[in-house]
């Protein structure tokens, strides 16, 4: 079945049966799901993981109630290919594991299980409900959630979920699709909208504001008004997030293919500072199209499924830091080599404050700041040595980089460095060569040039 027509089947079906858009604001349960049956949707098996459908019959089989649910749904839905497929039942995490001899219980937050099938991992989560309801443990501090262990229904499940798009399940006991919050018809209009009080749930969990920007940049959705109006009045509640957790929802908001977008409307959003304040400091035309630029290439090679180095994108997102720092050090006694090495951990050791950043991830990134110290001298054979390097690809990219950016006298240096890449090991040398004799030529000339005036 097309998609447009699965559209227009769902919206007869609306007109006749409340979708639950009156209660979405008041954060209530008290409505009718909208049930779309399984020769009224598009939905097909063989679009999904298998191992994802193994887990739903095992807890069919078990006689547990269960569910696809959340963003394998709603792409699956947009006629998107979903790499993750997260399950959702009445099983409580221990009654899971030991259904599946590979499965692993983690989190304290939310207590999860995820079944193990070689790289790929199934989670799957047991239904929850709100605070107020017995039945399991749940902890907020200062309107927070710190923990997250209240179990419930379905129904409670569904009104706990963040967006509504991502509040969809597809039963496997009869292959329908449950709606109880409206997801349905804001897919059908490409909306980005919070399940409950706006304000409230992002002080629950504030890292819902860059879910919101990383599915609308993703989708290609707008942000609903007050989630737009609650998002920009809330923005300070991310400096209480642990800087751990911030680190993997960049990754999320810049390794999936919507880089460009997401980078966009954390600027328009201001949420940059949140995430980057010495970026957003010092971001100049320049450095936003260094970075704009960086963006364009890692969703080209996301799209084109070749490897991303997180190490080399947050180098390019901390850059206007970095040369900002690189300008005042100048200034001072010290080599271009030490001017990049103190720069570069002066605004690592800040970033740390808002971002956890890995050391297999920090220490490259240091390298790539120091390897354009070490690419601008050219002197004797110390570009050969280069050459080699495990960091030399990635440096000099950035330095192509930097020169399509707008940074100025970087043109000959760059074409200098295309160059010896292609050719061989002899004219290698003589490049090298002509680069030293040409600098203690001018150097002679200079001389020569001074005694010549002295002695006049």
């Amino acid at each position: 079945m097309k998609l447009s027509t699965f559209w227009q089947r769902v919206t007869r079906k609306r007109k006749n049966r409340k979708t639950g858009r009156d209660v979405i604001n008041r954060g209530t349960a008290n409505s009718a799901p909208n049930i779309i049956n399984r020769n009224e949707h598009a939905l097909s098996r063989k679009e999904m993981s298998e191992h994802a459908l193994k887990v739903l019959y095992r807890l069919k089989k078990a006689r547990y109630e269960s569910f696809l649910v959340g963003g394998g749904v709603r792409d699956l839905l947009l006629g998107l290919h979903p790499k993750d497929f997260d399950v959702a039942t009445n099983a409580t995490p221990e009654q899971v594991r030991k259904l599946f001899g590979n499965c692993r219980l983690i989190g304290r937050r939310f207590r999860l299980a995820h079944v193990h099938f070689g790289r790929e991992i199934i989670e799957v989560a047991t239904f929850r409900a709100s605070h107020d309801q017995a039945g399991g443990e749940g902890v907020t501090r200062d309107g927070m959630i710190v923990r997250d262990n209240v179990y419930g229904t379905l129904e409670d499940d569904a009104w706990r979920r963040d967006f509504t798009v991502n509040a969809l399940y597809y039963n496997i006991y009869d292959f329908s699709i449950v709606d109880y919050t409206g997801g349905l018809n804001d897919i059908e209009n490409k909306v980005i909208r919070i399940i409950g009080d706006a304000t409230e749930r992002l002080q629950e969990d504030p890292v819902r504001m860059l879910r919101a920007v990383r599915f609308a940049a993703k989708l290609n959705f707008k942000i609903e008004e007050s989630l737009s109006a609650s998002i920009k009045k809330n923005i300070h509640l991310l400096d209480g997030v642990p800087v751990a957790r911030l680190f993997e929802e960049v990754l999320k908001l810049f390794l999936h293919g919507h880089a460009l977008a997401s980078y966009e409307l954390l600027k328009e959003y201001d949420l940059l500072k949140h995430l980057f304040a010495q970026t957003a400091e010092h971001l100049d035309e320049a450095g936003d199209k260094f970075i704009t630029q960086a963006l364009i290439n890692t969703d080209l090679r996301i799209k084109q499924k070749k490897p991303i180095a997180p190490a080399f994108l947050y180098a390019a997102l901390l850059w206007p830091a970095v040369r900002y720092q690189t300008k005042k050090l100048k200034q001072e006694d010290l080599s271009l080599l030490q001017v990049y090495q103190i720069a570069g951990q002066d605004v690592l050791e800040k970033q740390l404050k808002q971002i956890l950043i890995p050391k297999r991830f920090g220490i490259p990134m240091r390298e790539i700041w120091t390897m354009q110290a070490r690419l601008a001298s050219r002197k004797g054979k110390r570009p050969l040595k280069l050459l080699p390097h495990p960091r030399f690809r990635a440096s000099y990219d950035f330095l192509l980089l930097r020169e399509q950016s707008g940074e100025t006298q970087l043109k000959e240096l760059c074409d200098w460095w295309t160059t010896i890449q292609t050719v061989d090991e002899e004219q290698q040398l003589i490049m090298c060569k002509n680069v030293s004799s040409g600098k203690k030529k001018n150097k002679r000339k200079k001389t020569f040039k001074n005694n010549k005036s002295k002695t006049s």
